[in-house]
């Protein structure tokens, strides 16, 4: 066991774990934060995905040894406009059906809004490609991108 320290949502955690132990389970299991989903375990499904220093990452698959002393946000961390937006439009295009993958697919779309505020169908598809959505809601994950890229027509409800 080794001690880490490690910043999630703006705040320094100190965790005392193995140094392999995968930044999934430090969220979930000593932050308490459940919104981060285990999905897969291997990188494959996206459910997991968190920022790190900015960028998406599946957490499933970073240790808490490459993740100390960085930047974690997680689904319940995302705030700002493009965060307040993305959710909006969320449910605007009722894009959850059984939900699970909906806060990895949320955290994928936020770091393309970042990058790229006016985004293509094909930067979309892109940037979301590893998440999967086993009810099938892609359409509708597509459109409420684009609603939230577009602030005119995510305030118009």
């Amino acid at each position: 066991m080794s001690a880490f320290t490690v910043t999630v949502n703006g705040r320094a955690h100190a965790v005392d774990v193995a140094p392999d132990t995968p930044l999934l389970w430090v969220i979930r299991d000593h932050l308490d934060l459940t919104g981060t989903k285990f999905g897969c375990g291997m990188a494959l499904c996206g459910a997991c995905t968190v920022h790190l220093d900015g960028a998406p990452v599946r957490s499933c698959s970073v240790p808490i040894a490459a993740a100390a002393g960085k930047r974690v946000t997680t689904i319940e961390g995302l705030a700002g406009d493009v965060g307040h937006r993305l959710q909006e439009a969320w449910i605007a295009e009722e894009v959850p059906q059984c939900g699970y993958c909906q806060s990895g697919q949320i955290m994928s779309a936020a770091a393309l809004l970042a990058r790229t505020p006016r985004p293509t169908d094909a930067d979309i598809d892109a940037a979301l490609s590893g998440n999967i959505c086993r009810c099938g809601t892609y359409q509708r994950i597509r459109r409420a991108i684009h609603r939230a890229a577009r602030p005119e027509v995510s305030d118009a409800r």
